[in-house]
């Protein structure tokens, strides 16, 4: 079990790591003191809406609509957000670590990229592009989709949120494969430890020799695989760890 310390404390024990890779996964709850809701905490979107109905391709089937409806308000609440402490601090690690930083984010807002994140991994895509369903062709979403679209590739009314929705395979597999698989530090922020494939990256890295790290509100559905973990609001421990990263 992961001994839970301060952030500093936890970092003196990443001693050697220093320029070393390090890969970085981010969930829902890195942007939640933006003011865009997580999904499966208490109060969070999957309590007060069926996921079966938003965010599958069955049910995007059923009511196209409906859909359209829902993320047209989250692609709204995205832009009405802004970058906090926590992606300020990722965006300052990348920029003056020294050493190879991945960051993937299970995240479709692009707070990561406004805080200045370059080379942001969207596994589950993003609410500011669209998907042509017919010929795979994406661009920059409307503020408003509707059903029935065209696609300005191919004209077919395929026009769909870019997002991967339950059922689907998440985007850039390969490629985060072979970050984990290179990583020397594994860090999980804000992220529930329940929806896979995500949820098995810390045993990926932790495999392939890396250590772990949790940050996070609180434990995990995967906390046993962490080394180390620092639990509290992730605009605070986040801004904490990266400092004490960069003083090693």
């Amino acid at each position: 079990m992961p001994q839970e310390r301060s952030a500093s404390r936890a970092e003196s024990a990443l001693a050697g790591t220093a320029r070393k890779p390090v890969v970085i996964l981010t969930g829902a709850g890195i942007s939640a003191e933006s003011g865009l809701g997580t999904f499966r905490d208490v109060g969070g979107l999957w309590s007060r809406y069926d996921w079966r109905d938003l965010a599958t391709p069955e049910g995007f089937a059923r009511d196209p609509g409906f859909v359209l409806e829902f993320y047209n308000w989250r692609r709204e609440r995205v832009r009405e957000a802004s970058p906090n402490a926590a992606h300020l601090a990722l965006a300052r690690l990348a920029r003056d670590y020294g050493g190879p930083v991945t960051l993937i984010t299970q995240n479709v807002d692009d707070l990561h990229e406004r805080a200045g994140q370059r080379g942001v991994i969207h596994m589950h895509g993003t609410h500011l592009t669209a998907l042509c369903a017919a010929c795979g062709h994406r661009w920059p979403a409307p503020e408003v989709m509707h059903p029935r679209d065209p696609c300005p590739a191919c004209a077919a009314p395929k026009a769909r949120p870019d997002v991967v929705w339950f059922g689907e395979t998440p985007y850039h597999m390969e490629r985060i494969a072979e970050a984990l698989a290179k990583a020397a530090l594994f860090v999980s922020i804000g992220t529930s430890g329940t929806v896979y494939p995500a949820a098995g990256f810390a045993a990926r890295a932790r495999a392939a020799g890396a250590r772990t790290v949790e940050l996070n509100l609180e434990p995990s559905e995967n906390k046993s695989l962490f080394n180390e973990a620092c639990h509290g609001p992730a605009s605070e421990i986040v801004p904490q760890w990266v400092d004490g990263l960069l003083a090693d």
